[in-house]
């Protein structure tokens, strides 16, 4: 199936490992310009460099997506560059275990500060740019939103508020034919994933537990499989897709997790 994506200057945040990093091998493969958002730089930098020795545009920009300038210059950066931005990928955060009990104010601030606030802000300081584009948006979610998880406030109520601004972007921003749709993850094999569950005194049988409650293949979702998702979304085959929120789990969220078969 052709994306259409070729030429097009892609922002994505937290690239340099994980579904991030799928996101941007995937687009270099189908012509698409990826830019390397990361506060990992030299992550960040091996991911591009590896992608231009096989012939593909890329470009990395190391940035502290907790600060308001970092954002701003990650837009400005990617500007100067290249002189376009046709779709911003907000991807990058993560589980920092910040909940009610044992958490803080000022700690589930701090989350809300590492996981939340650059969505905006780069969809803030990308915006000119991508309406001039007609461009796009994919907000990379988690299914912990709707779920709960348990000991981690700051976390969820991240994700909660990503998925309640994909809707509310995607109305404000209907104007300029922009889309913005978001991609909802579960339990997904990233080097993030793999560090969690080696911190379990058993590892391989916390991992089966988990896989074992998946009902489709009773298997981990691979970072690959979002990535294909965020793409269908980015291209013009989802030309009339906006506001919507894409499960890509393995029916873990939705589907009764008792089943057997």
């Amino acid at each position: 199936m052709e994306l259409n994506l070729s030429g097009k200057v892609i922002v994505v945040t937290g690239g340099a490992s994980g579904i991030g990093e799928a996101v941007v091998r995937g687009l270099a493969r189908e012509g698409a310009i990826p830019v390397v958002v990361d506060r990992r730089e030299d992550q960040g930098q091996r991911v591009v460099n590896d992608l231009r020795a096989q012939g593909y545009p890329a470009s990395c920009v190391g940035a502290e997506l907790t600060a308001e300038a970092d954002c701003e210059r990650v837009a400005t950066r990617t500007l100067a560059e290249f002189g376009r931005i046709h779709a911003l990928v907000n991807n990058a955060g993560f589980n920092d275990g910040v909940g009610l009990e044992h958490g803080s104010p000022r700690a589930f601030l701090q989350s809300i500060q590492t996981n939340l606030f650059h969505y905006y802000a780069l969809a803030h300081y990308c915006l000119p740019a991508l309406i001039r584009s007609r461009g796009s948006i994919v907000n990379v979610g988690s299914k912990t939103a709707v779920t709960g998880q348990g000991g981690t406030s700051g976390y969820v109520a991240a994700k909660g508020g990503q998925m309640a601004l994909t809707r509310e972007w995607a109305v404000e921003l209907l104007p300029y034919g922009i889309r913005v749709n978001a991609v909802v993850p579960a339990e997904v094999q990233t080097p993030a994933y793999d560090t969690w569950i080696k911190g379990f005194e058993h590892p391989e049988r916390k991992l089966k537990e988990i896989t074992d409650r998946i009902p489709l293949g009773r298997r981990m979702t691979t970072p690959e499989e979002i990535a294909d998702a965020v793409l269908f979304l980015l291209s013009e085959r989802a030309s009339h897709v906006t506001g919507q929120h894409l499960y890509v789990d393995g029916g873990y969220t939705h589907l009764d997790r008792s089943i057997g078969f």
